[in-house]
């Protein structure tokens, strides 16, 4: 059996912890470098239900896509809802590795998932990582459909291949109008509408898009978006990541029991939609 050690130095050649971004908190939380490590949980959030997920699965190493301190912080008292994560943790001998922005600008990286999930063909990075010679690593990828779309078509797409969550998939622009070329991001994209205009794509699927920036950009072009949870978009990354991570156990004869979870840990739990004769703003 590998140790610690041994899984994380593979992990930090996937994903390179000094390709994060400065403002980042990527990198190993816990865990004893000497340990051994038989079985591994990939997961989106290091929140308390994966943490038990990973205690009652009997792993040995939790990676998950999101920082638990991304802020930083003074205190791992168990009376934080943090500190309990961490305390759960050690006493049972698991430890939890971060792969974030690192991860995101990787190839293959949260993107590709992204467009895999969708079956997309990707074209190449949205916004290119200027060290990467070979212009494949980057943030976001612009993309093709297998066959044009309308905008409903897609949305209805994105809505069935991605993780089921309350919020769905909500679209702006033409419902009726055709999209051929899509630019896609896993997480928060409403900082890459620049990049995305340039690209000259028909639409951009991405999460957590807000109102003001979202309304300037339909203003502007009529670029269609695709707005789905945060947690879904990242998702699919969890399968390539142990995809990834059975690959390399293979080679190395390592025999590594690789796991992803299927708890969803978006936050929003329910959806209710306004009906439609009580659509738009009262008189």
């Amino acid at each position: 059996m590998p140790r610690l050690s041994e899984v994380i130095a593979a992990l930090d050649a996937l994903w390179p912890p000094e390709r994060a971004e400065q403002w980042d908190a990527v990198g190993t939380v816990c865990g004893d470098p000497q340990a051994e490590v038989t079985r591994v949980l990939f997961a989106v959030d290091p929140v308390q239900e994966i943490v038990d997920e990973a205690v009652r699965l009997d792993a040995d190493l939790l990676v998950t896509h999101h920082p638990l301190y991304l802020r930083g912080t003074t205190t791992v008292a168990r009376s934080h809802f943090k500190g309990r994560a961490v305390h759960d943790l050690i006493k049972n001998d698991v430890a939890l590795h971060v792969a974030h922005t690192n991860a995101d600008t990787a190839d293959p990286g949260v993107s590709d998932a992204l467009a895999g999930a969708l079956d997309l063909r990707v074209v190449g990075p949205l916004v290119p990582d200027p060290t990467d010679p070979a212009g494949r690593r980057g943030l976001g990828r612009v993309c093709e459909l297998d066959h044009p779309l309308t905008v409903r078509e897609f949305a209805d797409r994105a809505a069935k291949r991605l993780p089921g969550t309350a919020q769905g998939v909500r679209a702006a622009g033409d419902p009726d109008a055709v999209i051929r070329t899509v630019a896609v991001s896993g997480g928060s994209g409403d900082s890459l509408f620049d990049a995305v205009r340039a690209a000259g794509v028909d639409g951009f699927l991405t999460a957590d898009l807000r109102h003001h920036p979202a309304s300037e950009a339909t203003q502007q072009t009529p670029l269609a978006l695709f707005d789905a949870a945060h947690w879904a978009t990242e998702w699919p990354w969890c399968e390539q990541a142990a995809a990834q991570l059975d690959e390399i156990s293979d080679r190395n004869g390592w025999g590594l029991r690789v796991h992803v979870s299927r708890t969803v840990t978006d936050p929003w739990t329910a959806h209710a939609a306004t009906p439609p004769t009580t659509a738009g703003a009262p008189n």
